[in-house]
């Protein structure tokens, strides 16, 4: 099987851990390859507004992969006729921390050229991005008046933007009003946010709430992406997000929207010396794969097995719901 038999339009990879570097190796030789086949944009698990500028968030700058990545289109491009794009579709937010909306609005309230205060609504930037208005409702600003009052002006900047479109493209350019119009739903989605973690509940609710909304603004992305990227798109990020099947992530609604037009491989990993994984045990969905594996292998057909259990924290193994939820699995041994 080959990363280019795939005909959907987003194609999704995922990859059960983060920061095992041979998953970003890998996807950046599909991508490499898919270039050649209909592919024009690469979208990765990242802040979509800090990806404008070829940035990452949530620690991904680490990555040597990532840095490569970003690089190497952008040779790609000196003198290519179609020119590649790198797209960020995460939201905004860390484990425990979400930003200001503050410079998110501002920066349309400029380029609309209109005068608002902002800043007096949100106040010190520090009280939105401390771990505490996201650990405690009652140290949330997510419900006060002021946010209330935030949510209607951002909704305002959003419709005026809409409503300009020929204008402002006229007067500035199509790239100008795309980062106005993702700088507008960022901050209003972080308001969106923001009021989810101000709503009491005990912690395990709290998190799956804030984990819903997540998962809603990366799938309102990546259909974003969809609709305006030329070209078909390589999807990167955790299995979890991207898993097809009955659920409240990402892959779940954008599976269920686009039909066929959107796959997922499941990524697999045998063991990891830089992850501290061991060799699978050999009955396991894994260990099973890694019999006829040297180095990867993109399959299709996995053997009936078990879930492995020797597992490490942050990594997640195959299960049957995910096998199910994938068109394919892309093993590394």
């Amino acid at each position: 099987m080959d990363i280019t038999d795939f005909t959907a339009e987003l194609l999704a990879f995922g990859e059960p851990t983060h920061f095992e570097p041979a998953f970003a190796r890998l996807r950046n030789d599909f991508f490499a390859q898919l270039a050649g086949h209909g592919f024009r944009s690469i979208a990765l698990e990242t802040d979509r507004v800090a990806a404008l500028d070829g940035e990452f968030s949530h620690g991904f700058g680490e990555v040597d992969a990532n840095r490569e990545l970003v690089a190497w289109i952008r040779e790609y491009n000196e003198t290519a006729a179609e020119p590649l794009v790198f797209h960020g579709f995460d939201a905004p937010t860390e484990m425990y921390s979400a930003p200001s909306p503050r410079g998110y609005l501002e920066h349309v309230r400029d380029y609309l050229g209109l005068d608002a205060d902002i800043a007096a609504l949100t106040g010190d930037d520090e009280r939105w991005s401390r771990a505490e208005a996201i650990l405690d409702p009652a140290a949330s600003p997510g419900a006060t008046a002021e946010a209330r009052e935030l949510r209607i002006l951002a909704d305002d900047l959003l419709m005026a933007l809409d409503a300009r479109t020929s204008h402002l493209i006229a007067e500035t350019s199509r790239a100008a009003w795309d980062r106005a119009r993702i700088h507008a739903t960022a901050g209003l989605d972080l308001l969106r946010y923001h009021a989810a973690s101000a709503r009491p509940g005990d912690r395990d609710t709290r998190i799956a709430r804030l984990a819903g909304a997540r998962a809603v603004i990366m799938a309102r992305n990546l259909l974003d992406i969809h609709r305006s990227a030329p070209g078909r798109t390589l999807v990167f990020a955790h299995n979890s997000h991207l898993r097809r099947g009955l659920g409240t992530g990402a892959g779940a609604i954008v599976a269920s929207l686009l039909g066929d037009r959107y796959a997922f491989i499941a990524g697999s990993l045998g063991h990891s010396e830089a992850f501290g994984l061991g060799e699978p045990a050999a009955d396991t969905y894994e260990g099973l794969l890694q019999r006829e594996t040297d180095t990867w292998k993109l399959t299709a057909d996995v053997p009936p097995g078990r879930t492995r259990t020797d597992v490490k924290q942050g990594y997640f193994p195959l299960d049957r719901d995910l096998l199910d939820g994938a068109d394919a699995v892309a093993h590394i041994a």
